[in-house]
């Protein structure tokens, strides 16, 4: 493992570890938007940093059911959903089985397999990926924002709206980037596959 590496394995355990301390844990649930637009963040940013201590033989070996980063990154958005949910939200502070799955799989199926997959992936898988991000950003936004009912029993519908606010401000940002990158910046196509290939 090489030192930078490590040191970012480090990291992430400690990083999740600090997330998991009650009063840093409590502060992050106590509002709708710091749940979903900080918490959960790092907690995959933890997970991410984890993956890159991942010996290069088991990405290997990764590489034949992972094929272009597709059955990765289709994990982390599947599992990125349902704790975009309401439902999940509400059960994570009411339940502390669903707050533990919460804070396992997070990390596990979503910062790990968008860090071992999205350096796989192609210019087509990234863009569909991004596409769907900004997407799901809109569909919560605007669900959050226009919903006249409370979607979690332990927020309160003002948090509610301003999630939705900020959510809508998060996707416009995202198609910003995008469009900048398209236009004048440098769009890495990825070919670590390719180069997968060649190293095995």
């Amino acid at each position: 493992m090489k030192p930078l590496t490590g040191r970012l394995c480090g990291a992430g355990a400690l990083l999740w570890a600090a997330l998991a301390v009650p009063p840093v844990r409590h502060a992050l649930e106590s509002t709708m938007t710091l749940q979903m637009l900080v918490q959960i963040p790092l907690l995959a940013l933890a997970g991410w940093w984890f993956a890159q201590g991942t010996p290069e033989r088991f990405e290997r070996d990764l590489a034949g059911w992972n094929h272009s980063g597709i059955s990765g990154l289709l994990l982390a958005s599947l599992s990125g959903m349902v704790w975009m949910l309401p439902l999940a939200t509400d059960a994570a502070l009411d339940d502390p089985r669903v707050a533990l799955a919460k804070f396992l799989s997070v990390p596990l199926l979503i910062g790990v397999p968008v860090a071992l997959s999205w350096p796989r992936a192609g210019f087509v898988v990234r863009g569909v990926v991004l596409l769907e991000l900004v997407a799901t950003t809109f569909r919560l936004g605007w669900l959050y924002l226009e919903s006249p009912v409370r979607l979690c029993s332990n927020y309160l519908l003002d948090d509610q709206q301003r999630l939705g606010k900020l959510l809508l401000a998060v996707g416009i940002a995202i198609v910003l980037i995008l469009v900048w990158k398209l236009m004048w910046g440098h769009i890495d196509t990825g070919h670590a596959d390719h180069r997968a290939t060649h190293q095995a």
